[in-house]
């Protein structure tokens, strides 16, 4: 069976779950599992646009929140980076071979951002090294808030489209 007639198939409740693990507000995975019978890929795409552009600020948060939020320590930014579950951990591989340096950067960035802006910071970072991520977030921590949010809110999606398109029949 593939993925998506196994989507269609599930009852609302697992499907909702299923798609929380994409994206972690619970208001967007209630209404992707709602929109089913999905009839392709595309149309499961389409829907998570769709769907993540009619959140509210508390949904967009909420779904922050399911993502590993960097340690206070160097050794627990490692081990967080080196070994987070599943998707996180292959989405953000680049970090754990990182330079000491980086690390306190990325860190001591972290502590800032969040200082900042009251969320953690998002980033797709697949395809990124932890030196391209470090930038990206020295140059973030410039911008005003909503303009922030509005990028991290992009960032999420990007993350739940990557997502969506792991999930596998289990």
């Amino acid at each position: 069976m593939n993925v998506l007639d196994w989507l269609n198939m599930l009852p609302a409740d697992d499907a909702a779950s299923a798609f929380k693990r994409c994206c972690g507000s619970s208001k967007w995975a209630e209404s992707m599992a709602a929109g089913r019978p999905y009839a392709s890929e595309q149309a499961v795409h389409e829907a998570a646009d769709a769907n993540w552009a009619g959140v509210e600020r508390s949904d967009v948060l909420e779904a922050f929140s399911h993502h590993p939020k960097i340690g206070s320590d160097i050794n627990e930014l490692r081990k967080k980076f080196a070994a987070t579950a599943t998707w996180s951990a292959g989405e953000q591989d680049a970090v754990s071979a990182a330079p000491e340096e980086v690390l306190v950067g990325l860190r001591d960035g972290n502590v800032a951002y969040e200082d900042r802006y009251g969320h953690i910071f998002i980033v797709c970072a697949t395809g990124k090294s932890a030196d391209e991520m470090l930038e990206i977030l020295q140059k973030r921590l410039g911008n005003s808030p909503e303009v922030e949010f509005a990028i991290a809110k992009g960032e999420q999606a990007k993350i739940t489209h990557l997502r969506l398109d792991k999930m596998e029949v289990p």
